[in-house]
């Protein structure tokens, strides 16, 4: 069980009431299930395991992936990309590096730097980060102007 924020605060912090098609990718249950109660009318929320992302065809504006770790994450987060519309915001939720409880070990976890670097190619940047529990902290990555 991740001790996860409030609901409101979550939907407020990554600014879900924006978006209109939602791809969470790898998302636990628990925030499955808030960015659910948070949707309005008319918002798509589709969820998938991060082996099934290359069966999405269709974009969405907002996407998010919950990766703690390094390993796979590369072929995953080119995969978002090419998924994600113009204008999208890309949400990647990793483990703090210094907390215990996440069962990604602390060397092995993604950190800014390394999401930085894998986005800067493709012209996106990290102009947000959010704190979603005590654990995990959000970045968003947008298309740089």
């Amino acid at each position: 069980m991740i001790p996860f924020r409030g609901q409101a605060e979550i939907a407020g912090r990554l600014e879900l009431s924006h978006a209109r098609r939602v791809l969470l990718v790898e998302a636990p249950r628990e925030l499955e299930a808030i960015v659910l109660a948070s949707s309005s009318e008319g918002q798509e929320v589709r969820s998938i395991e991060a082996r099934a992302i290359r069966s999405v065809k269709e974009t969405a504006d907002f996407i998010l992936i919950w990766q703690e770790s390094r390993v796979g994450s590369r072929a995953l987060f080119e995969a978002a990309v090419k998924r994600l519309e113009p204008g999208g915001s890309l949400w990647v939720v990793t483990a703090l590096k210094k907390v215990s409880g996440p069962r990604t070990p602390a060397i092995h976890r993604l950190e800014s730097g390394d999401l930085e670097k894998a986005f800067s190619k493709d012209g996106l940047r990290c102009d947000r980060e959010a704190r979603l529990s005590a654990w995990h902290v959000g970045y968003r990555f947008v298309y740089s102007t």
